[in-house]
């Protein structure tokens, strides 16, 4: 694996080969400046202003050469997306493309950047903030400078950023959470012992809440029940008397439960560190304590909610760009084939990066993506009935510090449908999972993944779940470490959840990893020479549906079985263990096989009684002296004498993990 450092050299030494290549390839070209003017040619001395006007000259060249439209340095803010249509597709091998020239920041901005703070003055507000607060915090009027739609403080609002990076909306504890001490009417939920409450009045320790009286839009920010089912609620009144915090109903679906976690948010009276902000949504007044003098930075508020779209577009790429700064995501394709994004850093958005539905060969590569509200890349397509490949790409990415809002279920890449390639990725530092995937048919290989799941239990890395017909995928050759779960209580690897099926782990190297392999009552699975170190366990494989999860086998078990041609010759050809599923004992986890494996250090497996003799476990090489030629992490190649290696495992590519050195890629 290379350096993240020298991965980015390569890229940006690509970029400037494709430069050369598009001049001497005599494609047609177009130049897009801030200090353009749109009644210009838009030749290189005379640049188009804006990125409709480079488009509409675009329309009318000549597409039978590649047409690259250069954008110069600078920052391009936008108040709604930039529309690409069918009308700006380019031709196979002749793409239209939108291009940083080389060496400049070309950043597409959904956001304004803010002036004319000042001190605060008022003592009303000055008697609600914290005593060190009081001469640091800086005001400024966001209605006088046309700004009033602020969204929602429960997520998809405006944001603060400063010199390119999130702010922190104010909240107690400044890091971390706080815990549920008691509940007001307990025990009215129960869910296999599991009891707690399903309203939301709940007690707190301390009286940090009292400072909170004066507030008119306190929310709260938990994980009321469970530990991967986040919330932000309003607060309606505190009761410093009995400590309890009660929230606007509708109340959280699951409930609330005592030792459960949370944190308070927007609140005024908590603006007490650098890098926190406040907006009073009623006067348009925005209360922030910059982290280093405001005078000499940059401060973005967002407003925009997207950035680029592409609608039934074909043959067009976005290449080395920065998006930044938007209330949604950043780009959205629609419908389009051969649609690329190349070389492009998106950051700091409130929801995912780039989101790909429908169309054909659609690509996100070589991007770096962190800073997200929710996740990286959403690539969905295929058609399942007829199991036709949507043949998406996610590759050579890094992604990192994403779930920054939405926090659960937003991983860094999301795939559903048919025939989707996730391979080469780097991805890491997210409250919940890296990767998540429904349907058929996929290829994820060769990602490194770690420090992923920081804030959540009961979650995996790599996870899908509930379907006997989601059939076919391949997940082999990554390298997935340090992933022990919120507080170290332990989360997955893989994560095959409730009875997902016909899905295989192979070639894999697991490092510290909780349940690195993990079957959940699913049928069909195989984990096959994997490396598990220091890992507790390396297996998990469960009998679920022949008991606690017995009721979804002939509700939703069934239904999504019958909603497929599963009985087709197609289906029958690709898959033939599903027909047989409703006559052939269907809760039971048959046809899983664990071969050719090894697990050294930690703990082996934890197969749950019942599904052991279901199960076929064979040739893995457990325990006994260090097979490697280093102690791991230092090195998990073997050595050559290793007695694994004469039982039949093959060795693992590990120097091709992670993002790959040809930036053209």
């Amino acid at each position: 694996m290379m350096s993240h450092d020298n991965f980015w050299k390569s890229v940006a030494a690509g970029v400037a080969l494709l430069s050369f290549l598009a001049a001497a390839c005599g494609a047609a070209e177009f130049f897009v400046s801030p200090q353009g003017n749109d009644a210009q040619a838009g030749t290189r001395d005379r640049p188009f202003k804006t990125l409709e006007a480079a488009r509409d000259a675009a329309r009318k060249a000549d597409h039978s050469q590649e047409i690259v439209i250069w954008l110069q340095s600078g920052a391009y803010e936008r108040h709604q997306p930039f529309q690409l249509t069918v009308e700006d597709s380019g031709r196979p091998g002749k793409p239209v493309t939108y291009r940083a020239r080389p060496g400049e920041e070309v950043r597409i901005v959904g956001g304004r950047q803010i002036a004319g703070w000042q001190p605060v003055a008022d003592e009303a507000v000055l008697a609600r903030l914290a005593a060190e607060a009081r001469d640091k915090v800086r005001r400024v009027d966001l209605k006088a400078a046309g700004i009033s739609d602020y969204g929602q403080v429960k997520g998809g609002g405006l944001e603060l950023f400063f010199n390119d990076k999130p702010m922190t909306l104010a909240r107690w504890p400044n890091e971390g959470f706080v815990n549920i001490v008691g509940l007001v009417e307990p025990d009215t939920v129960n869910v296999r012992g599991t009891k707690g409450s399903k309203t939301g009045k709940f007690l707190y320790e301390g009286d940090r809440p009292s400072r909170w009286l004066q507030e008119n839009d306190a929310w709260v920010h938990g994980y009321w029940f469970w530990d991967w089912s986040d919330e932000r609620q309003k607060v309606d009144s505190i009761d410093t008397e009995k400590r309890v915090i009660s929230v606007v109903p509708p109340y959280h679906g699951y409930g609330y439960r005592v030792g459960q976690w949370f944190y308070g948010l927007n609140i005024l009276a908590e603006l007490d560190a650098p890098g926190e902000w406040y907006l009073d949504r009623e006067s348009g007044l925005l209360y922030f304590w910059p982290p280093s003098p405001i005078e000499n930075g940059r401060a973005v508020v967002t407003v925009s909610n997207g950035l680029v779209t592409l609608g039934g577009v074909e043959n067009v790429v976005l290449d080395g760009l920065t998006f930044e700064a938007a209330r949604g995501v950043a780009v959205v394709m629609s419908d389009c084939r051969n649609a690329q994004v190349a070389r492009c850093t998106l950051r700091n958005l409130g929801n995912m990066a780039v989101q790909i539905s429908g169309g054909q060969n659609d690509s996100v590569v070589g991007c770096e993506i962190y800073g997200t509200g929710s996740g990286g890349i959403s690539l969905q397509g295929g058609d399942r009935a007829s199991l036709t490949p949507v043949g998406h790409v996610a590759e050579n990415n890094h992604i990192h510090h994403y779930g920054r809002w939405n926090r659960m279920y937003t991983p860094a890449v999301s795939i559903d449908g048919v025939g989707i390639r996730v391979a080469h990725n780097l991805i890491h530092d997210a409250p919940h999972m890296a990767i998540s995937f429904g349907g058929n048919d996929h290829i994820i290989e060769f990602n490194e993944i770690h420090n992923v799941c920081l804030e959540s239990n009961d979650a995996g890395a790599i996870y899908a779940g509930r379907d006997w017909t989601m059939r076919g995928t391949i997940i082999r050759h990554n390298y997935l470490h340090e992933i022990t779960g919120f507080r170290g209580e332990g989360c997955v690897g893989v994560y095959l959840d409730d009875m997902y099926c016909g899905t295989q782990i192979y070639g894999n190297v697991f490092y510290r990893v909780t349940r690195a392999a993990f079957i959940g009552g699913g049928r069909d699975c195989t984990v096959e020479n994997n490396i598990f170190v220091d890992c507790k366990p390396a297996l998990h494989i469960d009998a679920r549906a022949m008991g606690w999860a017995a009721d979804s086998v002939d509700t939703t078990m069934m239904e999504r079985l019958k909603a497929m041609p599963y009985t087709s010759a197609l289906w029958r050809g690709r898959y033939p263990q599903i027909e047989t599923i409703p006559q052939d004992e269907p809760a039971a986890p048959k046809g899983n096989v664990v071969v050719h494996n090894i697990s050294w250090g930690g703990r082996w497996d934890e197969v749950e009684s019942v599904a052991r003799p279901y199960v076929n476990i064979k040739d893995n090489w457990v325990d006994g002296d260090s097979p490697f030629v280093e102690t791991p992490p230092k090195s998990f190649r073997l050595r050559d004498n290793s007695p694994a290696l004469a039982g039949g495992f093959k060795p693992i590519p590990f120097e091709k993990i992670g993002p790959e050195k040809n930036p053209s890629r």
